[in-house]
This record gives structure tokens, sequence and C-alpha cells, in this order.
């Protein structure tokens, strides 16, 4: 099914968020992807843990010692207008077009609710299943653009139908770890549709020689319909406090904050979100993209020189996607000596000899291409 144009269809709840595609006469039928898997269902314990896509670094002095405080202001309710600023200050917007939210995939659920006159909404896959997946529960019928690993899942805006009033894409993409143009992107803007890019992995796109987040929209506000979804969980290390946020016009967060529980953010987030948008912040997250781009490299070549292995693209974030036939037998061959990678046959348009994963530091690295060269051979 790889480059087709496919249907799902409609979600009647959360129990029908499996349902299979409804597919053109004559296509190839795959087995429907299990949506809800992510990778820490993969991350058990024991095992290293190259399946979940989140730094593991100690969290530094000047994000640990204001979330640590904050502590100390449970009683009252959350306050996010500080918050709010910091970070429309750091993308150069007014604080109205800044929604913090309980992580990224909070403001999936959110577009999923709030949008309810959607007729035709397209997700670009192979990519995070989240906005699918909240799509389908809140009951609108889905359908999948599925790019071509063979010319490394690359975007053509000319295949998104011109009628798609809603378009979900990821950039840089989870799992692929490709990072679309952003003219591409952009050219998928116009009025009557909302364009939803996921972000939630672009502060691990900053490369030596490069100042900030190439190919980032989050800046740009004079794209109709945009909205840019950002984490916060990833880079440092903040899955478990829930915390991003999305950036696109007023009047567009307005309706999504309508569909926004009470204080969702709590105050402890707030308070990583101050700090991580402070220039301190800023300065260090592109430190850490550095280093990442270093590590990254030592893991691409280490693979690239495996039998049969073959890196898809060039990867630009914090993961790589590899193929190889019978890859999910390894993967289980990797779990048996006690490392842990993300399967692939979860993701639309990917299948059972794809893995992603997790760019570590260059001893972790070298540690696990011995154990998976050894699992090659044999």
């Amino acid at each position: 099914m790889h480059g087709q144009l496919t249907g799902v269809e409609p979600s009647t709840g959360p129990e029908a968020a499996g349902a299979g595609p409804a597919t053109a006469p004559g296509a190839t039928v795959d087995a429907e992807p299990d949506l809800a898997h992510h990778g820490d269902a993969e991350a058990t314990p024991g095992l290293v843990d190259l399946a979940v896509n989140v730094r593991r670094d100690p969290m530094p002095d000047w994000l640990a010692d204001p979330v640590t405080a904050a502590l100390a202001d449970l009683a009252g309710y959350p306050d996010p207008r500080p918050a709010r600023a910091a970070v429309a200050a750091r993308h150069g917007r007014p604080p109205a077009e800044v929604l913090l939210t309980a992580g990224a995939a909070e403001g999936f659920v959110l577009l999923a609710r709030a949008l309810v006159g959607v007729r035709r909404p397209v997700v670009v896959h192979p990519q995070f299943t989240e906005p699918e997946a909240a799509l389908r529960a809140a009951g609108h019928r889905v359908e999948r653009l599925l790019l071509d690993p063979d010319d490394d899942f690359r975007l053509d805006p000319a295949r998104v139908p011109a009628d798609a009033d809603l378009v979900m894409i990821g950039n840089p993409t989870n799992p692929t770890s490709v990072l679309h143009p952003a003219t591409d992107l952009a050219a998928l803007a116009r009025p009557g549709r909302v364009l939803v890019v996921d972000e939630a992995f672009a502060d691990t796109t900053g490369v030596p020689g490069v100042d900030g987040e190439p190919e980032s929209l989050a800046a740009r506000r004079d794209l109709p319909g945009l909205v840019v979804v950002r984490s916060l969980t990833k880079t440092w290390g903040l899955a478990g406090l829930r915390i991003g946020y999305l950036l696109g016009e007023a009047a567009l967060l307005e309706r999504l904050a309508a569909a926004q529980p009470l204080w969702a953010v709590s105050t402890p987030a707030l308070a990583a979100a101050t700090a991580v948008a402070s220039p301190a912040g800023v300065a260090a997250e592109r430190a850490i993209a550095a280093r990442l781009a270093a590590d990254r490299e030592h893991l691409v070549r280490r693979l690239s020189a495996l039998p049969g292995v073959r890196v898809a693209g060039r990867p630009a974030s914090a993961f790589v996607l590899v193929h190889r036939p019978g890859a999910d037998r390894v993967r289980q061959a990797l779990r048996d000596r006690g490392w842990a990678v993300r399967r692939g046959d979860t993701f639309p348009g990917l299948g059972p000899d794809w893995l992603r994963i997790a760019v570590r530091d260059p001893a972790t690295t070298d540690a696990f291409i011995e154990v998976l060269a050894e699992i090659l051979e044999a």
C-alpha cells in the first residue's frame, strides 16, 4: 500500500479505534497497525532502552530547581500566564497564540474534539500514531497518505488532496527521522484548512553551524490555519511531567482551549515550561542538539556497516529507522540479549521488517552494535 491514499472507516468511539481501513478495489490489504502501541511498551524493566525517544541525562539545576520549588505552591490552582508568556516570547508570538497542554498528546485530542466540522482529514504516514488515533476516537473518518520508503519517505505536497480541510504531518517525523523542508510544509497551508505540524522533536534537529531549528514553522504567523504542536518531554526527560504546547492563530486556539479541562497543566509542569523557554534553556537545548547530531552520525555509521541493514533516508532527530528482512525476529533476539528497540509494524506504512532505534551515547551504541552484529551473524 506504499504510496496509496487510503480511507479508514470512521470510529464510533474509543472501542472502535482498531477498526481496519477501507481500501480501493485491487489494493493490497496489510494487517491494521495497533495505533495504541508505543515505545514504552517495549522498554520493560531490565532492558537497555533504545525504544523510547526520551533523553535520560540528569536534569540540570536551572530546570530542576524551579520544578522542585513549584511543589511548595500545590495548594493553589495553576496559573499558566507566566509560562505562556515565556513560550510566546521564545517563538516571537503574542501569548494569545500559545496554548499550553499536558504533553503533545493532549493537543491531538483537543484538535480531534474541537474541529467537529472537518469533512476530509488526511494524516501523512508513517508518523506518530496518536494524531490518527485521536481523530478516529472522536468519530472522524481519516484518510492516510502513505509516503514511499523507496523515496526516503519524502513529502510531495501535490499528493495531499486539495479539498483536505485538516492535514496532519510530523516534522521531523517519528518514526522515520525525516526532516521535511519548511517550504514544502508551508505549501500545504491555505484558507479553509487546518494544517497541523507535529514538531515534538524539532528541538533535536539543530546542527553545528546552524542557529536554531532548521525547517521549523513555530515562528510563522503568516500561514492560514497553521497549528504547530510542540513537546518539552523528549529533550528534557519530562515524559512523566506531561508538558507541551500548541502555536497558532488566537481564534483557533480559543476553540481548542474550550475543549480543554480546567487547569490541565500542573504547576510544576508550568515551571518547567518557563525555564526551558528562557534564553538559558534555549542555549542548553541547542548544545544538546549539537551533541546529539554527533551521536546520531556515529549510530548511523555503525548501523550502515552491518550486512543487510539499511538506514532510511538522512536521519535528523533523536532516532533512526532501519530496514532489514526479518527485523521483527531480530527485535525478539535483541530482547533476549537485554536490548529494547521499537517495532515498526504498528506504524501505518511500515511493517515487521522495520525497526526504530533511539540515539544514545557512543559507548551505548557500540555495545548495542556488537550484540546486533552477533545476532545478524547467527
